[in-house]
């Protein structure tokens, strides 16, 4: 395998050009070509050597590249079969590198890492930061940390601090801890998007705060809390879990909880609280 230095940067354009490659939007292709960002993912995505990863969206693999030379096994999924042929190009001197194209959405990483400990780096477009996320926390077998590169705005408020939370954010604080890396400014990829974006780290618990029995209630209900943000706890509670009015209000009231306010004001202890007063037998 290569050494670490030099890695000589891929030509982005050039590639794109001799593939006959357009970026789609509708897949949100927007290759990072900056190098001292793509250094900073992997530095902050804390890989040692002897740790597996789950790349989601290599694209023409610049960041794989790097991957590739501080891990000693990379998963890359890629959507878009067109970029397959250039992958197989640019990751050609790396064996420890396996290219599977795959929705990530649809793909479950215990077919490759079973029971070992893996992390995951993704630059992943916004309308499918929460799904992914999401999938990938579900998986029995889980992640130690996700790295991702996202629009900033998610990216804030996914590490919002408690007593702010967004329902992306409580999601994220239930199987671990989000830390904000860096800001990457829009010109740093090629074609530029609209706006810059971030790289968080999510560290994850050993153990999710919500056990996997009581997930779907749990996310049933805070999703209803958040559904009317202008809502009162009261109110939102009541139209979206369709239970009775006197029903929620009790259920506050034990939990300590005012029912006058509003979803994103509760910190995660409350909403665990109000969980078991609301579905307490």
């Amino acid at each position: 395998m290569p050494e670490p230095n030099p890695l000589p940067p891929l030509n982005v354009p050039a590639l794109l050009a001799r593939y006959r490659l357009q970026p789609s939007k509708g897949l949100g292709q927007n290759f990072l070509i900056d190098e001292a960002a793509l250094e900073a993912i992997v530095k902050g995505s804390g890989i040692e050597k002897n740790d597996s990863v789950l790349e989601i969206g290599p694209g023409l693999g610049s960041l794989t590249r790097r991957l590739a030379v501080h891990a000693e096994r990379v998963v890359a999924v890629e959507l878009d079969r067109k970029m397959i042929p250039v992958l197989k190009e640019t990751l050609n001197l790396f064996p420890n590198v396996e290219i599977v194209q795959s929705d990530i959405l649809e793909y479950d990483p215990s077919v490759v890492f079973q029971h070992s400990a893996y992390r995951v780096v993704a630059n992943i477009p916004y309308y499918i930061t929460s799904a992914v996320i999401r999938h990938l926390l579900e998986q029995s077998a889980r992640p130690v940390s996700m790295t991702l590169t996202i629009q900033k705005e998610v990216a804030e408020r996914i590490c919002a601090e408690p007593g702010d939370l967004s329902l992306l954010a409580l999601s994220v604080r239930i199987y671990g801890d989000p830390s904000y890396i860096l800001t990457i400014d829009k010109n740093a990829f090629h074609p530029a998007p609209k706006i810059d974006s971030a790289v968080v780290r999510i560290d994850l618990f050993d153990t999710p705060l919500v056990p996997p029995a009581e997930a779907d209630r749990f996310f049933r209900m805070i999703k209803a809390g958040f559904a009317q943000k202008r809502k009162t706890l009261r109110n939102s509670l009541t139209s979206g879990l369709g239970l009775e009015r006197g029903k929620i209000e009790a259920a506050l009231s034990l939990a300590g909880i005012d029912p006058a306010r509003r979803a994103e004001t509760l910190t995660i202890p409350e909403w665990l609280a109000l969980q078991k007063e609301l579905f307490s037998e």
